[in-house]
């Protein structure tokens, strides 16, 4: 994980320097038409004080700290997460409660991905053909075929009208910036609830025609139909081994679905007003604020290699014929 977390940094880096100038140059050039000598000033010293000036590499190793800068070792290995151009403050400042917000965003729309595609998915299966499967079927291109943005402006019409449910943000004002109590707490439950069913509604409808195909093969195979004939129960017929067997792909998901999961939520993100890192790294890419938009970028790699670490320890419970070791000859 730390080896490919390096690799994804440097390709990051890179990436985000293709495109020619950097946030700086741009100011330097607008603040110089406008004839702002002191600003002009401010840039280039804060050029030379995040190593702009020098090679690619080498601004690459004082990012993340594995080569002294101006003030020695101050990179990420340390800590330091760099300058934001465009908001002019430490990256860790700019996204604040930012890191942790988007977290639990994902996690909640995560949860309510599988707590809804997971029973649906099983029924549709058990029940192949009849009007509760194509029902099924019927909210599953819904949900596909609806617009994350679109399904958020219905919902916070309708939630705010008929629900009374809070819209914009991810907690009441009064509470930003304090320190978390359990009023704090319910209002962030009370926030998350719109957010949670827009994000995580395309990969629900996904999740359910997966796992329906899935389930519907593993109920086709012949030790189901001997479990039949042993007279076992028709829950333990479904649930013992086929749906076990059906979950493992689901369950691999996990890792694939943290990041599309963040960067699918970028335009919800905007709509719905949540202080998360999609406004924050949407404004980086278009101003070029490399360490901002790099910092982002490397912190939703972090989530995806987190996602199939718990993906892959998940498989291994869940599914027997999964085993660490190599077998002994």
């Amino acid at each position: 994980m730390v080896l490919t977390l390096l690799v994804v940094s440097a390709l990051i880096f890179v990436i985000i320097n293709l495109p020619p100038g950097d946030a700086l140059s741009n100011q330097i050039a607008e603040l110089r038409a406008q004839g702002e000598a002191a600003s002009v000033a401010r840039a280039e010293f804060l050029r030379t004080q995040y190593s702009l000036d020098q090679p690619l590499w080498r601004q690459y190793l004082i990012w993340l700290g594995a080569m002294p800068g101006p003030d020695g070792f101050s990179g990420l290995l340390q800590g330091d997460y760099g300058w934001s151009f465009e908001f002019d403050a430490p990256v860790s400042d700019v996204l604040g409660e930012s890191l942790w917000l988007t977290v639990v965003v994902n996690l909640a729309a995560l949860l309510f991905i599988y707590a809804v595609s997971l029973p649906l998915g099983a029924i549709a299966a058990v029940k192949a053909g009849s009007w509760l499967d194509y029902f099924i079927a019927i909210i599953g291109y819904i949900g596909l075929a609806t617009p994350n943005f679109l399904l958020a402006l219905i919902l916070l019409y309708y939630g705010q009208q008929y629900l009374n449910l809070p819209i914009g943000g991810l907690m009441d004002p009064a509470f930003e910036g304090e320190p978390m109590s359990f009023a704090k707490l319910q209002s962030i439950l009370a926030h998350l609830i719109i957010p949670t069913i827009v994000i995580g509604t395309a990969g629900t409808a996904s999740m359910i025609r997966r796992l329906r195909a899935n389930l519907l093969d593993e109920l086709g195979k012949p030790y189901v139909a001997t479990a039949k004939a042993k007279g076992l129960s028709p829950f333990k017929r479904v649930a013992k081994y086929p749906l076990r067997a059906a979950l493992n792909p689901f369950v691999a998901d996990i890792g694939n679905l943290l990041p599309s999961l963040v960067s699918g939520s970028v335009l919800v993100s905007v709509v719905l007003s949540l202080p998360t890192l999609g406004p924050d790294l949407l404004a980086a890419l278009r101003a070029q604020d490399q360490y901002l938009a790099g910092f982002i970028l490397l912190f939703v790699s972090a989530l995806t290699l987190v996602g199939m670490l718990i993906s892959d320890i998940l498989l291994a419970v869940l599914d027997p014929r999964i085993r660490f070791g190599g077998r002994r000859q």
